[in-house]
């Protein structure tokens, strides 16, 4: 069997001596959606933020492996430079940055380090002169509906909820990830900001790169279609399934399906 491009295996997380996941297994592989869904507390932005890298989380059991190769030892950068991105659910305002710039240090970065593996193993890496960024930069705001005055405003200062989101998937389509996490993307979004973001989402989206979508609700997966839907409680994926299972939620609810849980365990 093929290695799995990414695969979470029993994975256990504390962050101040308090168990917030509690064996999470989870595999993805090039070219899948998966759709991940809990109440709030089940521990999803937790599994996001530590795949990313966080060092406020403590991993007491388990592994995460991207391409074969365990990341939980490499630092942040290191793992944004080997392809995994991560859209954050409240992204942070960086007064006197620009987005451009901040945009440019960041490819700049991700593709020098790519590079040097390239070398490494003997290729030849082309470099991005200043003027090819611009033109991706451009071509990939326009992707968004986006204005490219934008590119000169600071970074989610003064943003709406919709634009904040539009600059994080502009960071995914420009730093081209092989695996990339969205914690509720649909956050604070109203209807037209929902389309224009799941938009660039599905343009974004191919055979190359696994996605994981982080929600709450089922109208964010009416527009980008998941392959699997994985329900998260109480620190657990306790069930998986295809697009169906994300529409049974929204008719049933979790507490539901709290209800089956707790009444399968007492049996």
């Amino acid at each position: 069997m093929a290695t799995p491009m990414f695969e979470v295996d029993n994975l256990h997380v504390n962050i101040e001596d308090k168990e917030i996941l509690k064996g999470v297994n989870l595999t993805i592989n090039a070219g899948e959606i998966h759709a991940l869904m809990g109440p709030n507390g089940s521990g999803k932005s937790t599994l996001a933020s530590v795949v990313a890298g966080h060092p406020s989380y403590e991993v007491t059991e388990g592994s995460i492996r991207y391409k074969g190769e365990d990341i939980l030892e490499l630092e942040p950068n290191e793992r944004a430079a080997k392809g995994i991105f991560l859209a954050f659910q409240y992204p942070t305002v960086i007064p006197g940055v620009s987005m451009a710039n901040f945009l440019r240090m960041a490819v700049t970065n991700v593709r020098k380090s790519r590079a040097e593996e390239i070398e490494a193993a003997g290729g030849v890496a082309t470099k991005l002169t200043p003027r090819e960024f611009r033109r991706l930069m451009k071509e990939k705001m326009a992707l968004l509906k986006m204005d490219e005055s934008f590119a000169t405003r600071y970074l989610n200062e003064g943003f709406s909820g919709g634009e904040k989101k539009r600059a994080e998937i502009l960071q995914m389509a420009l730093l081209e990830p092989s695996m990339a996490i969205l914690d509720e993307t649909d956050s604070g979004l109203d209807i037209d900001a929902l389309r224009v973001v799941s938009e660039g989402v599905n343009a974004l989206a191919g055979p190359e790169m696994g996605i994981l979508l982080i929600t709450h609700y089922q109208r964010l997966l009416d527009y980008i279609k998941p392959h699997f839907v994985h329900i998260m409680m109480d620190g657990r994926i306790v069930r998986e399934g295809g697009p169906e299972l994300a529409i049974e939620l929204e008719a049933r609810g979790y507490e539901n399906i709290r209800e089956e849980l707790a009444a399968a365990a007492a049996v």
